[in-house]
């Protein structure tokens, strides 16, 4: 079949170029051939119902199906006046060869549920089952159509012509319907040539000498035909052409109907006068021959003559965006009947109390209104309203503190301060008048990154949901040069306890690093040495880049571990004022040295000076007395504890070797028995030092005399030279058995030249303790061993 098309279209294409005039005089009879079929062509379901004995319409005259199918609100009421309905060629509801007829999409996935079909040739070969081609005659049918002719200019003689018209009434201001073509001149490059069949959708007001062709693409883009309707590939030499409005080619299955290809559902429109009588009429031809057929399909339901619901203005609404539930005045256009009653729906459930010609929508949904008369349902309107939320939005202002690297404002960083929303859409505008009208004046993405401003400008920016709900608001950009900050002290070395006075400047405010306030000056007493920071911050808050630091050199604290003391009689002290950075010094006795040695009683003082502080000190020299040792306290574990006078109120050390060495502590240990020591106090530092001798007696509890020379007897010498020394040994008879004397200072176990008996004897010694100068009594006894 495409072989046999393409050789009569080169065919046509030479007599074209031989004579143009000659050819418009010629029939070119175009056989088309049969389409192959394939499995996939027989499967059921594939194909629309026309004119199919199931679906009642079926069998509806030409006046019911415009009636009752294609006009919105049938026929029940006055108020949908049609009259005067014909078909030409005027066959019957019968005929099953007719070129008109009902149409239902049945499982597949025709674009329009049902309606009314027309077609140059034979209806119910356009569905139902495979076709192989459709090329039939219109038995009946004239050759062309003036109407149509005038219409479309067409470029070749035109055949077959078919049409349905009609007189109809509105009762609203606008009239449209829903349709599509469909063709077998989709085929080998027919589209690019003269062979596109003439259609057209006629609209006058009774009367008017010429109508108006419905049939016409959006815009300027022409009438809806084969020819200006062409989608690319396919083998067609001249596509694109309009290819939005194509639907698509039939594929090699011959899904939906029997035709190479369709448009996609096209809307046909005219304004109109309520209560004006107007005619329209569908005319449909083949160009040239009857080898390819023709459809038009028209949308049931979808020719609304009845009702339209308007606005508070008058202006017609199918769609209708809601933002945020802002109320919606809706209002049922018609021209009423006396006894005609309304009742709106939403989303098909009855709204109760809704029963005026006007309805407040306050929520999305669908909304429809009926008209009744004496109880009969007249005009159906439908209006969809779209829900929409607007993004949360808020005046904003943005901060630019300028450096010489840095002067022009960001504003995508404004977004996050306008809207929370992470969806929204947001666009910026310099003039207002531009975001009023929302047109594409907008900043472009590279603007806002880069923008200059001024100090104060306002911007005006439409924060939208992405569709049609939106809010505007303002951006107020604050531009200043941001401040280089700088510091100073009136003292930038001080003394400890000091103070010292900072000074900011070139800001407005100051934020202090490790002070509060934000003043420009500040009063320090640093105790050690301290860095200070300051930021200027300019009137607008530009903050500087770089704090401005001073260092406030605290010079160390003047010390002197100055101590004086005390001094005996002829004694010499050294009183020392320390050292340190850069001292300086003024004694109270004239001298200029670290040191000074003294040997008088009394106050001295110095004044040491660094450079930068000054500080005096004093200390006193003190006449030292002589200490004494008071008392003696020896125990038999060798711990000897010693108590001096101190009328000096000194600190006292102490010495139990003859002063070689010197404890601060008055407590010896590991002290031996029975043996002289030299004890000696001293105010410390000092050459006033006490003394004593003392014996560190201790009564041995068991004798020998066995001249062996280990305890052979009780020696007495050491303790027999102090004051009021008495000792005597007695027996258990007490008896005296010993008496100390100067020639016997010891007891030797004898009692008048005879050996003593081993046995126990008592003890008792007494004297004037050297230290205390108090008796001293001590009491015991002895166990004598004699050997014989």
């Amino acid at each position: 079949m495409l072989n046999y098309r393409i050789k009569n279209y080169f065919f046509f294409l030479v007599l074209l170029l031989v004579s143009g005039s000659v050819f418009a005089q010629k029939k070119v009879q175009r056989k088309p051939s049969t389409e192959k079929a394939t499995s996939e062509s027989f499967k059921a379901g594939l194909f629309i119902d026309v004119n199919a004995a199931s679906y009642t319409p079926s069998s509806y005259t030409i006046e019911q199906l415009v009636k009752n199918i294609l006009i919105s609100g049938g026929s029940s009421c006055a108020v949908a006046n049609v009259t005067n309905v014909t078909v030409s060629p005027n066959q019957l509801s019968t005929d099953p060869e007719r070129a008109w007829g009902y149409f239902h999409k049945g499982t597949t996935n025709f674009p329009f549920t049902d309606g009314v079909v027309l077609v140059t040739g034979k209806a119910r070969r356009a569905g139902n089952v495979f076709e192989g081609s459709l090329g039939d005659p219109v038995p009946g049918s004239t050759v062309s159509d003036p109407d149509l002719v005038t219409a479309i200019a067409p470029l070749a003689p035109l055949k077959d012509a078919v049409f349905i018209e009609f007189d109809f009434v509105p009762n609203s201001t606008q009239v449209k319907f829903n349709y599509l073509f469909a063709s077998e001149e989709y085929t080998s490059d027919y589209p690019c040539g003269v062979f596109s069949d003439g259609f057209a959708l006629l609209l006058k007001k009774v009367g008017d000498p010429t109508y108006t062709n419905l049939a016409v693409l959006p815009g300027t883009a022409g009438p809806v035909s084969v020819t200006n309707i062409v989608p690319a590939g396919n083998g067609f030499s001249c596509g694109p052409i309009n290819e939005a409005y194509f639907g698509g080619m039939n594929p090699p299955t011959n899904i939906e109907t029997n035709f190479n290809g369709r448009t996609i559902p096209l809307t046909a429109q005219a304004t109109v006068i309520p209560g004006q009588t107007y005619h329209f009429k569908m005319v449909l031809a083949d160009a040239s021959d009857s080898g390819f057929d023709s459809a038009v399909f028209l949308e049931g339901g979808s020719f609304d003559i009845g009702m339209t619901i308007v606005d508070g203005n008058g202006n017609p609404l199918t769609t209708v965006n809601m933002c945020d539930n802002t109320p919606q005045l809706l209002k049922a256009q018609i021209a009423a009947v006396p006894g005609m009653t309304f009742q709106w729906y939403k989303d098909d459930v009855l709204i109760p109390g809704a029963t005026n010609a006007t309805y407040t929508a306050t929520q999305p949904g669908v909304y429809i209104v009926r008209t009744f008369v004496g109880g009969t349902n007249c005009q159906t309107a439908t209006v969809t309203i779209v829900g929409g939320t607007t993004p949360p939005a808020q005046n904003a202002t943005l901060k630019l503190c300028t450096t010489p690297s840095l002067a022009a404002f960001n504003l995508n960083d404004a977004t996050p301060m306008i809207t929370s929303s992470t969806t929204a859409t947001v666009h910026y505008y310099v003039n207002q008048s531009d975001a009023v009208a929302q047109n594409n004046n907008y900043l472009s993405a590279a603007a806002l990154s880069n923008y200059p401003g001024t100090d104060g400008q306002v911007l005006y920016v439409v924060v939208s949901n992405g569709a049609f709900c939106s809010k505007t608001v303002t951006l107020t950009l604050n531009k200043e040069t941001t401040p280089i900050a700088q510091l100073t002290a009136t003292k930038v070395r001080i003394c400890a306890g000091e103070s010292t006075t900072l000074t900011a400047a070139n800001g407005a405010t100051y934020q202090w690093s490790t002070l509060p306030g934000t003043g420009a000056t500040q009063v320090v007493s640093p105790t050690q040495t301290t860095t200070y920071s300051v930021y200027a911050i300019g009137a607008q808050g530009c903050k500087s880049l770089q704090p401005a630091s001073i260092v406030v050199e605290v010079v160390p604290a003047i010390t002197s571990m100055l101590s004086g003391g005390m001094i005996c009689q002829g004694d010499v002290i050294t009183l020392d004022a320390g050292a340190g950075p850069n001292y300086h010094y003024t004694w109270s006795t004239g001298d200029t040295t670290q040191t000074i040695s003294v040997g008088t009683p009394g106050t001295y003082s110095v004044i040491i000076n660094n450079g930068v502080c000054t500080k005096e000190f004093t200390t006193q020299v003190i006449q030292a007395i002589i200490p004494e040792i008071i008392n003696v306290n020896y125990n038999e574990n060798g711990t000897m504890m010693l108590t001096a006078s101190n009328p000096s109120n000194g600190s006292l050390e102490y010495s139990i070797d003859n002063g070689l060495t010197w404890q601060n502590s008055n407590t010896f240990t590991n002290v031996p028995r029975n043996i002289v020591v030299s004890i000696r106090v001293r105010v410390k530092k000092t050459s006033c030092v006490g003394f004593l001798q003392y014996f560190t007696f201790v009564m041995q509890n068991v004798i020998t005399p066995n001249g062996d020379n280990i305890n052979d007897i009780i020696d007495f010498r050491g303790v027999n030279k102090y004051k009021d020394f008495k000792a005597s040994i007695f027996d258990r008879y007490g008896k005296e058995v010993y008496k100390a004397s100067s020639l016997q200072p010891y007891w030797d176990g004898y009692f008048q030249g005879k050996r003593l008996n081993t046995s126990s004897y008592w003890y008792q010694v007494s004297f004037e303790d050297p230290a205390s100068k108090k008796p001293a009594l001590k009491t015991g006894w002895i166990l004598l061993k004699n050997f014989e």
